[in-house]
């Protein structure tokens, strides 16, 4: 409530200071919020180490967004040493939970070989349960998996609707991939 000053004054401080209580205690949101916070540098100093350290313990007890965001953390060697293999680890189990950026960026990983062998049917796989969520680049990178018939068998009548779905929540890169394939018809 103090975070986001919903019922009392907005205190940044006061919530990672609230925060910091409940994360000794055990608690994976907590841990997962302050991790944020140290990610984020406001009202407290930008510790990427601390928000990895948060976010590991939170990650162990389950907890989904900790297992993405320290997933973030290693293929991006922010605050530990870049490990694509353990960002994927990472990625999988948030994905495996229904967490949609997860699903999108494993598939990207499977996609581009980036660090786990290309495999562009379980990219397509995991494209598809992040687009069924909403998830507009998802759609827009399953859209040109279909229509190139990569991964999944050509359907360009899928790749368009998929363009549309993303291009209509404002994804610039479908709009205009959609349009040139408009223009192209």
């Amino acid at each position: 409530m103090y975070e986001i000053g919903q019922g009392v004054p907005k205190d940044r401080a006061k919530a990672a200071a609230l925060y910091q209580k409940a994360a000794e205690q055990g608690n994976a949101l907590a841990q997962y919020n302050l991790g944020l916070m140290y990610q984020e540098g406001e009202s407290i100093p930008r510790d990427y180490a601390k928000a990895v350290e948060l976010w590991q313990k939170s990650a162990d007890q389950g907890y989904a967004p900790a297992q993405y965001n320290l997933g973030l953390m290693y293929h991006e060697g922010m605050g530990v040493p870049t490990d694509l293999a353990k960002a994927a680890a990472l990625f999988q189990k948030a994905a495996d939970q229904g967490l949609a950026d997860a699903q999108y960026n494993l598939g990207l990983m499977y996609y581009n070989s980036e660090g786990i062998p290309e495999d562009n049917a379980k990219a397509a796989a995991l494209f598809q349960k992040a687009a069924d969520q909403g998830l507009a680049d998802a759609q827009g990178n399953l859209a040109q998996m279909y229509y190139l018939g990569i991964g999944v068998p050509q359907d360009r009548a899928k790749a368009m609707e998929l363009l549309q779905k993303a291009a209509d929540q404002g994804n610039v890169r479908a709009q205009i991939a959609l349009r040139h394939l408009k223009a192209d018809e």
